[in-house]
């Protein structure tokens, strides 16, 4: 086994970052990012969602047809889009699909808005229905890593009315764990916590690999973890109160 040594600052960072009107924007920092598609240089994600939404875009044969509308924003650009919104159709509106600067996913650069390839694209609400193109791209999402983070029947937990244009980054299996479960991230978030080291989720995944899922809460200052030695393994912290350590065991 080997021995990891959290800090504090590390519960705000990593693919399951919970950002919502409760929980804000607490590393303004976002990792690497690049052009979520080479074709619009200026929409950039993180690298890691940029290659694989672009596996999944060349896996459905998406073509020209889905395009990048809005990735990664700064604190200034999520502020004038909330202001402008706020002039242009007022304050119902902007609520309803317009995160507050600090509380928007899109400053980690883990989201993104996709819409059909159109004339005439809508910035804040762009056309992504549940037919065609679109819905291949929304059913194949979750088996690589990325949900649609506001569905209509979560629009009291999550706070913001139904986006089906916004897809996050979660990273594989929990992408395909929330998609199966019917849950928002919000409710994944907590139904992790129900699994410790001593009773972690396990999840069986592709290639004959056993996946094990569990949370630790932060301690006051470093938090210790033991992990072992030969296995993968990724941790994310949630924003709230601890981590989320997920190992690939082959099995």
């Amino acid at each position: 086994m080997k021995t990891l040594i959290l800090n504090k600052e590390n519960i705000y960072t990593g693919n399951l970052t919970l950002i919502n009107a409760k929980n804000p924007l607490r590393n303004e920092k976002a990792a690497s990012l690049i052009p979520a598609d080479p074709s619009f240089p200026d929409i950039l994600i993180q690298r890691e969602a940029a290659n694989i939404l672009q596996f999944i875009l060349d896996k459905i044969s998406a073509e020209n047809s889905i395009v990048p509308v809005s990735g990664y924003r700064s604190y200034a650009e999520q502020k004038y889009i909330y202001d402008e919104s706020m002039r242009e159709n007022g304050e119902e509106f902007t609520r309803r699909y317009v995160a507050l600067p600090n509380h928007s996913e899109h400053q980690t650069g883990l989201a993104i808005d996709l819409g059909l390839n159109l004339p005439d694209i809508d910035f804040i609400r762009p056309e992504f229905p549940y037919e065609g193109i679109c819905e291949k791209f929304r059913r194949t999402a979750p088996n690589y890593g990325f949900i649609e983070r506001y569905s209509k029947d979560k629009e009291e937990i999550t706070g913001i009315s139904h986006e089906p244009w916004h897809f996050r980054y979660v990273g594989y299996p929990h992408s395909e764990i929330i998609a199966k479960k019917g849950f928002s991230l919000e409710e994944y978030i907590l139904f992790i916590k129900f699994f410790r080291e001593n009773g972690k989720y396990i999840f069986h995944g592709k290639n004959k690999t056993e996946i094990e899922i569990y949370y630790v809460p932060a301690s006051n200052e470093k938090t210790e973890l033991s992990l072992p030695e030969s296995s993968a393994y990724q941790i994310s912290g949630n924003n709230t109160d601890g981590f989320i350590v997920t190992v690939w065991r082959n099995i």
